[in-house]
């Protein structure tokens, strides 16, 4: 059976975790279950990530920081707004919204707005023109009808608020992550490279594995990915604040951008929000949203994303379903790419080798090609070639293994150290033949170097199994 290629994530929320559910979700294409610790606690997520690995020890899990962001403070029962009214904005974070009354999580915000900004709330679904001050207070004007909620974004395109990269509750949240043994930290709002340092300066000190991702939400973080890439595992191209932030007509050629420079770097990206939004309360999606998610894979993404259609929405398994068939109907438009980069490549040797093997599969009939990792470096390498063979990862760790369940094309499985290349060739196939992987007589790509004395992909050949 052909398996898609194209990794997607699911946001799970704790009211919502039920072993049915996200087994659900895993057997309909899920590969990463997403936790967003703006809308969670400590117990919550526990709870999710104790049911999914009892699911699965090969759907990783991601939990997002809250990052430098402002929200509205919490409100007891949403109200409607219409054009022409005003709202007043007020510093005091400790006070909930109320009709007419907004506060938010930043306490500065009358010194730091200045007059005829616009507020954006609720990912830019609500505009306020800022029209006066009075003490502590910012006046506004409302833009368009709408409906207020609690806890919802607050964005101010052109002003920089000076915020922390950390919260207290990131915090908190990065360290129950690693005890927790979870796989990937998305963190929000990433503007630099220093807003990284933070999080990986806790990760190092407790000897974890976890990886950063980081979530590219605003101008800064897009002018300055060069250097950001250099600090994580991998982007998310994350289009809800971005369309906030950057005017909506530049977010295609953004993420466009965002895909190219990290597909370069051999680093995994993801693009998120909206992708089936329709689908919160509909059982079918628009055609405008099948061809996002298509674009999102012609342009090379490594996963795709579900927010609020599989954590709160009426149909997350029918939303999960459809991602795998657009994925499965249009990743073989997708062709080989054999461009090399060496710009910033770790191990130039394992790249080089990669692009060797991906480029015998347009000559010669390989099935597919299988590689042993214990960083899971060398998929990522031959996964950035974008071969239309499956690529098989014998993960010598059970990290690396849900590591590679955010990398296009890579089925990752356990695997067990073996002396010598002639085990490792028998061993793996054992696996891929009694998964139905593979069968006898088929042209396989080996590549690995993990045995023996020797470290690395050095190790190349073309075998009849």
């Amino acid at each position: 059976m052909v398996q898609k290629k194209t990794k997607i994530i699911c946001t799970v929320a704790d009211n919502r975790c039920d072993e049915a559910f996200i087994r659900s979700l895993y057997e309909a294409g899920m590969n990463v279950v997403r936790i967003n610790s703006a809308h969670a606690t400590i117990e919550g997520a526990q709870m999710v990530v104790d049911t999914v690995r009892k699911i699965s020890d090969k759907i990783a899990i991601l939990i997002d920081t809250k990052g430098p962001e402002v929200r509205l403070t919490a409100l007891e029962n949403p109200f409607y707004v219409k054009a022409g009214e005003t709202l007043e904005i007020h510093d005091d974070t400790t006070v909930n919204c109320a009709p007419g009354h907004l506060h938010t999580t930043y306490g500065y915000m009358s010194r730091d707005i200045r007059i005829g900004s616009v507020i954006l709330i609720d990912d830019g679904s609500l505009g306020l023109k800022v029209t006066g001050k009075k003490p502590d207070t910012l006046v506004c004007e409302v833009m368009n009808d709408g409906v207020i909620k609690g806890k919802k974004s607050v964005n101010v395109p052109d002003v920089h608020f000076d915020l922390p990269a950390l919260t207290d509750k990131d915090k908190r949240f990065v360290h129950w992550a690693i005890d927790a043994d979870i796989d990937f930290i998305a963190h929000s709002f990433v503007r630099s490279a220093s807003d990284l340092l933070e999080i990986q300066s806790i990760l190092d000190a407790r000897g974890s594995h976890l990886k950063l991702i980081s979530k590219i939400e605003n101008q800064e973080g897009v002018d300055n990915l060069d250097d950001i890439l250099t600090y994580c595992y991998g982007v998310m191209v994350a289009r809800g604040d971005l369309g906030v932030e950057i005017p909506s007509e530049r977010i295609p050629l953004v993420q466009k951008k965002i895909v190219h420079a990290c597909r370069e770097r051999k680093k995994p990206v993801i693009v998120a929000t909206q992708m089936l939004q329709s689908m919160i309360e509909n059982p079918r999606p628009t055609r405008a949203e099948v061809t996002d998610v298509a674009n999102a894979i012609f342009q090379g993404a490594d996963a795709i994303m579900l927010s609020g259609e599989s954590a709160s929405g009426k149909y997350p398994v029918e939303a999960v379903k459809t991602m795998t068939k657009i994925a499965l109907e249009n990743e073989s438009a997708l062709d080989v790419d054999l461009e090399l980069n060496l710009r910033k490549v770790v191990k130039p040797i394992a790249a080089v080798l990669a692009r060797s093997i991906v480029a015998d599969t347009l000559e010669l009939p390989i099935k597919a090609i299988v590689f042993d990792t214990y960083t899971g470096r060398v998929g990522r390498y031959l996964s950035t070639f974008r071969p239309k063979v499956p690529l098989y990862g014998m993960c010598y760790k059970a990290s690396t293994m849900r590591e590679l369940a955010l990398v296009r094309g890579v089925q990752a499985m356990p695997f067990s150290h073996v002396s010598n290349k002639e085990e490792y060739v028998k061993a793996s196939t054992s696996v891929l033949f009694e998964k139905g992987l593979l069968q006898k007589g088929d042209l396989v790509g080996f590549i690995g170097g993990i045995f023996g004395s020797e470290l690395g992909a050095t190790y190349l050949e073309l075998r009849y199994v």
